[in-house]
């Protein structure tokens, strides 16, 4: 295997769990997390299941089966390590949200720490570590 393997799929990672999280697919998340661990602002979610109960529990859907909402992930780095078959990834975040009653706006910034385990062929995620600095208004976006 070579590093551009890593290379690529650790963005393709953090893409995809951005993508089905503004979906709503919350067991799509979860899938992400077989083999690893979500730490937010609450207790850490390992595996799938604890991945997308932890999404239920806090994420506010709509009539539409979605939060409404886009994570924009910005200013991407990664380092692989292919001896170790592990890389890392650091990233910003920006959630946006609109709702008929709620104009386009930022509901949330923050950094992602990434981190992944190549398990066969497969690169997947390890551990997730997000971290929000900025917070707006996530009255229609999270349970309290």
């Amino acid at each position: 295997m070579d590093a551009a393997a890593g290379t690529t799929a650790a963005p393709n990672l953090v893409a995809r769990y951005a993508e089905l999280v503004d979906v709503g697919d919350f067991a799509g998340v979860g899938a992400l997390f077989a083999g690893g661990v979500f730490v937010g602002s609450g207790a850490p979610a390992e595996g799938s299941e604890a991945a997308e109960r932890m999404l239920r529990d806090t994420v506010i859907l709509c009539e539409d089966g979605t939060p409404r909402t886009r994570h924009a992930v910005t200013n991407l780095a990664v380092e692989v390590d292919e001896g170790a078959g592990t890389a890392a990834a650091r990233s910003r975040v920006t959630v946006f949200q609109a709702l008929p009653e709620l104009p386009l706006q930022p509901i949330a910034a923050g950094r992602d720490e990434d981190r992944f385990e190549r398990r066969g062929e497969r690169w997947e995620f390890a551990e997730r570590r997000v971290r929000i600095h900025l917070v707006g208004d996530v009255s229609r976006r999270l349970r309290a």
